[in-house]
């Protein structure tokens, strides 16, 4: 680091994974000012409004302290600059300025009402053309995200957080709903990690009945279309994975495709959605079957990076909390990556039981959960009790339907269209929520 004479403070906050002109641009103009102190963000800070950092802390400050326009690095734990600002007093902080739109710009204007408690001034530098970004969701570096970057994605994403949440995706569209929504609150920016591709929510879209009527060549068009678009890790809903034989080739295509993880249910026979539970003839699978079924798959997998995650449907056929614990420990050992327990119960007793017993004989292995029946509980609260992925499964396919219902009934009723504007998306919106390229 250089040594600076300069009696004035420049902050900067910085990522520092991938250190580009304009960064080097922002530390030259903050050198200008005065002596630059960077408040490098925590891995925390950068997992609570992106992905988590291509780097750690640590690999990151080795890196930009050997930046000469350097004077002292010091750690910014949150998206927030109020403790760091209120510690070194800065005459100047210096920041790109394309903050000043998004979930950044109540970030922003509350560095400029703390810099006005002591005359300090923000200086923004025009964004950089041509300079590399390192957000994935940048339309420029989507298209370099690889197919085995974006299958490596989920199990990067378990080691990183806490928990991690999956919404529904029937179509391109609606992939590109998940990958876009995020929620600013608190200086903390919230968004769906990846996407769920529900055989209920993909059969019913082709109006077709969800008792596996859609070949899994047909859904594979889905697959690619969503690929295509898109950049967030998928969790592909396998339904039984068919036969063992016909199960080796759907994870093989999966694999090489891009597809993270495969669930298949422990059920045989026609296929009919869980949540109609005894109600449906529905039988389950011998757990040597099942397992002989998970070998096949993990042996078909050429990485380890892809995984074949378990469905126990004990609880929906009512065969207890005791033939779920088993087939868990069974399925594990046959090889599968994680276990999704699911219930159609609305107070969520028996998931919560099943957590807890699990966790009892198995701290690792991931825990998936589909709160559809029991959605009185939070994220948090899931996670508290052990779930690290939650897939919410179909609701925007639920959503979608009334909506169209409503518009359409509004046009025959009003015989013109004006009625449902407040309700539609301009076609500017939509427009610009389609990737050019």
């Amino acid at each position: 680091m250089k040594n600076s004479n300069h009696q004035d403070v420049s902050y900067v906050a910085m990522r520092g994974d991938l250190i580009n002109s304009g960064h080097i641009n922002i530390l030259t103009k903050a050198s200008s000012l005065g002596r630059v102190v960077v408040g490098l963000l925590s891995d925390e800070a950068i997992e609570s409004y992106k992905k988590g950092p291509f780097l750690k802390y640590e690999a990151r400050y080795d890196i930009i302290k050997n930046i000469q326009l350097i004077d002292e690095i010091v750690e910014q734990s949150t998206l927030d600059y109020s403790e760091n600002l209120e510690k070194f007093k800065p005459k100047y902080v210096v920041h790109g300025d394309e903050w000043s739109e998004g979930y950044q710009q109540k970030i922003r204007q509350k560095v400029i009402e703390i810099l006005d408690d002591w005359n300090g001034e923000l200086i923004e530098i025009p964004y950089t053309q041509n300079a590399i970004s390192v957000d994935v969701k940048d339309e420029k570096f989507k298209d370099k995200v690889t197919s085995t970057e974006r299958l490596n994605s989920l199990r990067k994403l378990l080691n990183e957080k806490d928990y991690l949440t999956f919404l529904d995706t029937h179509n391109p569209l609606s992939a590109l709903v998940v990958e876009n929504a995020t929620y600013a609150k608190n200086d903390k920016i919230t968004e769906f990690d990846g996407m769920w591709l529900s055989s209920l929510t993909d059969s019913t879209s082709r109006g077709k009945p969800d008792i596996e009527a859609v070949d899994f060549s047909s859904r594979f068009i889905t697959i690619n279309e969503i690929l295509e678009v898109t950049t967030k890790p998928i969790i592909f809903d396998g339904d039984t994975g068919g036969l063992p034989e016909h199960f080796r080739f759907m994870v093989k295509n999966l694999e090489r495709a891009g597809v993270s993880a495969v669930i298949i249910e422990d059920k045989i026979g026609l296929k009919r959605n869980s949540l109609f539970g005894t109600e449906a003839e529905q039988r389950q699978d011998s757990i040597e079957s099942f397992c002989n079924k998970i070998i096949t798959g993990k042996k078909a997998a050429l990485t380890d990076e892809f995984m074949v995650i378990a469905r126990i449907e004990s609880l929906i056929l009512e065969q207890g909390l005791n033939d779920a614990l088993a087939r868990a420990k069974a399925y594990i050992e046959a090889g599968s990556d994680g276990i999704l327990i699911h219930s159609r119960q609305k107070e969520g007793k028996e998931i919560f039981e099943f957590m807890k017993k699990f966790r009892e004989i198995d701290a690792l292995t991931p825990l998936v959960v589909v709160p559809t029946s029991y959605n009185q509980y939070t994220n948090q609260e899931l996670s508290d009790e052990g779930a690290n992925i939650i897939i919410y499964a179909n609701h925007l396919l639920r959503s979608s339907y009334p909506s169209m219902a409503n518009t359409a009934k509004s046009i025959l009723e009003n015989q013109r269209s004006t009625e449902t504007d407040d309700s539609l998306m301009s076609i500017k919106e939509i427009l610009n929520l389609i990737p050019e390229s």
